[in-house]
């Protein structure tokens, strides 16, 4: 019988990759979002040795992804949008 964990497993093996090679402008969701919500599924007592090889192996692969980030360049050069300081109120800017 399927448990809610193994669901959550489940669930967290087919979206996890995906969310963190994202778009143009990177991962959807962090390293550290799945690394938390990995953990989180560490903590539940009494989990099987299937669950926790399943767990250990997508911490492996959260690894490996983070891993190759730090070797690999910049998407792109920009300044993404929302690290842009905001203006105070009354002052108009050109980004053009």
């Amino acid at each position: 019988m399927e448990t809610f964990i193994d669901r959550e497993i489940a669930h967290l093996a087919r979206v996890m990759r995906p969310s963190l090679v994202g778009g143009p402008c990177g991962p959807i969701l962090p390293v550290q979002y799945w690394r938390w919500r990995l953990h989180r599924l560490l903590d539940v007592p009494h989990l099987t040795r299937a669950q926790l090889c399943a767990l250990d192996s997508l911490l492996l692969q959260l690894g490996t992804f983070e891993a190759s980030c730090t070797n690999r360049p910049s998407v792109t050069s920009e300044t993404a949008i929302w690290a842009i300081p905001h203006q105070k109120p009354g002052r108009s800017t050109s980004l053009g």
